[in-house]
């Protein structure tokens, strides 16, 4: 019998999130920091939209693209967030959360077998190196720096260009490191950009989770919305994972090709989910707020507990992440975390996870209580003074 596989898939490694995932599924008494996922409850008003929309019968198809509701609200939240014009009807993708929206951009812009080229600074995301190789691109990886906290700086971008180079991946603010990239972070590589007409997909569904400064789009910059798709979702702002709904905002002409291989492969997003979406757009602001606010009382919590144990670690500006840094103790990522499972049942998870270039870190997620953090830090903090 021939080989059923495809090469490529087989290929691919697996989640090194889901490893850890499913070893503290196992321990009652665990407490995992690991799951990159809101604590909060979607809020009730937004809940009530979606339960709403099934009481009317809203159970059809929308447009491929998305409701035509949502999608001016989407821009209207766009010009509002980031001060940048979209057009609903022809600039705007609603998707199947923000990951497929990565998938989509990608496969419209690659040509298989042409050795395309997508540059990916990590640590990142799991899912960018992927789906480049499954859309045909050869990925071509950078790797951030803890010195420069984990931003891309225009030196490491230059250096990595080749005349093959067509795409960018802008992961920020980032996963797993917390990292962000400020305006003037973000005016240092425009012009690289431009110079050697790149596009970029810039994947900001962390952006509500800024702390301090407030979060910049490239596409606000000068001849950046022009060669950049913008993905953006409802997970992480909204607390609304599960209903798996995002969107991507860009060129017409990119954004047509999307919306080509949406309609074959998913025809639209879940139709309550959509409505739900409507309802957090137009009155979800102060829900955001009180979540921002929960998670960086979270964040500074963590980042006191980090010196009074004297673990390293830069201090995160985004997202829901600290990444400190436990290369003094002698182990690897993987070691670390697995011992720190087995004697205290405590997830975390490697760095390595997010790229080779996270080894001797660890993503800690503050998606969670306060009582379980302090509980956790009591049990990293006992794990750390055995070793010292």
């Amino acid at each position: 019998m021939r080989d059923p596989l495809a090469k490529q898939v087989v290929g691919l490694k697996p989640s090194g999130i889901r490893k850890f995932f499913d070893l503290v599924a196992e321990m009652p008494e665990a407490i995992s920091l690991g799951v990159g996922e809101p604590d909060f409850d979607t809020p009730w008003h937004i809940r009530d939209e979606g339960i709403y929309s099934l009481e009317k019968g809203r159970t059809f198809y929308t447009s491929n693209s998305g409701l035509m509701e949502l999608r001016t609200e989407i821009c209207n939240y766009l010009k509002r967030r980031i001060g940048v014009n979209y057009l609903p009807k022809e600039e705007v993708l609603v998707t199947v959360g923000g990951s497929e929206a990565i998938d989509l951009a990608l496969r419209a812009m690659i040509n298989p077998g042409e050795g395309e080229e997508v540059l990916i600074p990590q640590p990142s995301y799991v899912s960018y190196e992927p789906c480049a190789i499954l859309a045909g691109a050869k990925p071509v990886i950078i790797e951030l720096k803890a010195e420069n906290e984990f931003r891309l700086t225009a030196a490491e971008l230059e250096a990595a260009i080749t005349d093959k180079t067509k795409i960018l991946v802008l992961p920020f603010p980032n996963n797993p490191t917390g990292a962000i990239m400020a305006r003037k972070d973000l005016e240092a590589i425009a012009p690289l950009i431009e110079k050697h007409d790149l596009f970029v997909i810039s994947d900001e569904i962390y952006s509500e989770l800024t702390y301090g400064d407030e979060h910049c789009s490239i596409v606000s910059l000068p001849g950046m919305k022009e060669r950049t798709i913008l993905i953006n979702g409802f997970s992480k702002a909204y607390a609304m994972t599960g209903w798996r709904l995002g969107y991507a905002c860009g060129p017409q002409k990119i954004l047509s090709q999307m919306t080509k291989i949406h309609q074959f492969a998913i025809m639209c997003a879940p139709t309550t989910s959509q409505y739900a979406a409507v309802e957090a757009l137009k009155n979800g602001d102060a829900d955001v707020a009180e979540m921002r606010e929960a998670y960086n009382q979270r964040r500074r919590f963590l980042m006191h507990a980090f010196q009074e144990m004297g673990l390293p670690c830069f201090e995160p500006f985004g997202a829901f992440y600290v990444f400190p840094c436990i290369q003094k103790f002698g182990m690897t990522s993987e070691e670390f975390a697995m011992e720190l499972l087995k004697e205290e049942e405590v997830a975390v998870v490697p760095g390595t996870a997010f790229g080779d270039c996270g080894e001797g870190f660890l993503r800690i997620s503050y998606a969670y209580s306060l009582e379980n953090l302090k509980i956790a830090m009591e049990r990293i903090a006992r794990f750390i003074e055995k070793r010292s």
